[in-house]
């Protein structure tokens, strides 16, 4: 009996200690992990005082995916990767591929603000301060929303302000 008892504490504390471990692990950072979307820019303002809006004659669609690697709860550093698409008079085609890179801060309750650099293909250059918030979270992965919203400058155009729409999944 005395040596069941032993074995028993024994195994509780073994138990005890991997479980602690495993917990841990989870909890260790650096972090990394992936993300796909969908984005809609919905509206873009011009210094030059024009708006156009993305459903009309024009429509415009973006597909970000990115790597974030989470160096804390609180702060990560993202890669984002975005491939646009423009359908105008019938004819669709890639029309621009925007390379995103930028530093996360995450609060609670899910939301993150990202502050991201711009450079396009297009030969327009900026900053995008994006807020994201995760609408569902599952063991693997999370669903989340995000509004982006491009500030953009150079090839001779106009300073333009964007507001958009983006939904996706991470893993």
């Amino acid at each position: 009996m005395k040596t069941k008892i032993t074995l028993l504490i024994l195994l509780f504390f073994l138990t005890k200690n991997a479980f602690a471990q495993q917990t841990s692990v989870e909890n260790s950072y650096p972090k990394v992990a992936g993300y796909m979307g969908i984005l809609h820019p919905l509206n873009t303002w011009s210094a030059d005082g024009t708006s156009t809006g993305n459903f009309g004659a024009i429509y415009t669609i973006g597909f970000p995916t990115g790597i974030n690697i989470l160096k804390s709860d609180k702060i990560g550093f993202s890669f984002e990767f975005v491939p646009t698409i423009r359908s105008e008079n019938g004819v669709s085609k890639m029309n621009n591929f925007l390379f995103h890179p930028g530093v996360m801060f995450r609060f609670k309750h899910g939301l993150t603000l990202v502050t991201r650099a711009a450079f396009e293909t297009s030969g327009r250059y900026g900053f995008t301060p994006v807020l994201n918030k995760v609408v569902k979270k599952n063991k693997h992965s999370n669903y989340f929303i995000a509004i982006p919203f491009p500030v953009r400058f150079g090839n001779d155009r106009p300073t333009t302000y964007t507001l958009g729409f983006q939904f996706g999944v991470g893993f």
